[in-house]
């Protein structure tokens, strides 16, 4: 047998090739989207979503966050809704003082669960004499024990429209539901709600973007033609985060919960990771042609600004927008 040069080594050199080519590749998907975002600055759309305070320290977070945040001029800040008197009493109270001290879009969150449409009615009736136009609509969660609901998030829709001509936004899920049947079922709810009156869906937070984005390809299968703004949640405990997830039917990725091991006791560098993540997510859902972004804050501002920041939405971009022409 003639040996024309040793190939023992060929397999390694092979791999290391590979590898430099995959570290090439990677590179240089980075390189674009980073390029992409670079083009897109100022072309960015975000919202904040807020919940009322329990208490003099949360209400004092909850006003710094708003006034950090406000800087960046979201197209509307919401606020959630609780299913008791207490909650709903809080929210409405929230609302309108950001409507009173501020120039943002203040949007309340509003559910059918225990309220007539009578009550409904009457509250939506308020929201709309203080010069409230926009609503979050949904469903609710249904208290432990309770049997079928009398209404829908479709109902309550079509009975907002009732009221006034509120823009409307819903909610899409897109890995389902927790209590929906089947994906198909849940996609014919949402289209239900759009073709009640809704002008956008808010999804639930994920963290598989290609599941987000065939979703929306469902979505647009199914004639569902508005838009399907993907919520953010920017992870700050990751403790937390999976106590979320598992009431919301939310998956976390195997590769996430890598990433987090071993900061059980380290929330800063928890914060970090969970920035970083939420960063590349709206990096390539910006290469999708997805332009507005929904964050759900917590009542803390530090995450959220900084991925804003990165997006390239900035007071002083925010700012050319309401100079002077």
């Amino acid at each position: 047998m003639l040996i024309y040069g040793d190939h023992s080594a060929l397999p390694n050199m092979m791999s290391r090739g590979i590898k430099k080519s995959m570290s090439f590749f990677h590179a240089n998907q980075r390189e674009v989207l980073n390029q992409n975002l670079a083009e897109l600055q100022g072309q960015i759309n975000v919202s904040f979503e807020f919940f009322p305070p329990r208490s003099n320290e949360m209400e004092q977070t909850l006003w710094q966050s708003i006034d950090r945040l406000s800087e960046l001029k979201p197209t509307f800040v919401s606020v959630t809704y609780g299913a008791n008197s207490g909650d709903r009493k809080r929210t409405h109270s929230v609302i309108k003082d950001i409507k009173e001290r501020t120039d943002l879009d203040a949007t309340p969150h509003l559910t059918c669960i225990d309220a007539t449409p009578q009550e409904l009615q009457a509250i939506a009736w308020n929201y709309w004499l203080i010069g409230i136009r926009h609503i979050v609509a949904l469903r609710g969660d249904l208290p432990p024990g309770s049997g079928r609901p009398s209404m829908y998030g479709a109902d309550l829709v079509a009975l907002l429209k009732t009221v006034g001509d509120f823009d409307i936004s819903v909610a899409a899920y897109p890995e389902m539901h927790p209590e929906a049947r089947s994906a198909q079922s849940d996609l014919l709810n949402l289209k239900r709600k759009v073709d009640a009156g809704a002008s956008r869906a808010i999804t639930q937070f994920f963290f598989d973007v290609e599941n987000y984005l065939r979703f929306r390809d469902r979505c647009v299968a199914a004639g569902i033609d508005t838009e399907i703004v993907p919520g953010i949640f920017p992870v700050s405990n990751f403790r937390q985060l999976k106590h979320f997830a598992s009431v919301t039917n939310v998956k976390v990725p195997n590769w996430m919960t890598a990433m987090f091991d071993g900061l059980e006791h380290d929330l800063e560098t928890q914060k970090m990771v969970g920035a970083s993540i939420a960063m590349d997510m709206v990096k390539i859902l910006s290469r999708e042609g997805i332009k507005d972004f929904h964050f759900y804050t917590l009542n803390r501002a530090e995450l959220t600004y900084a991925i804003c920041h990165t997006l390239g939405v900035r007071p002083r971009d925010r700012d050319k927008d309401h100079s002077p022409r």
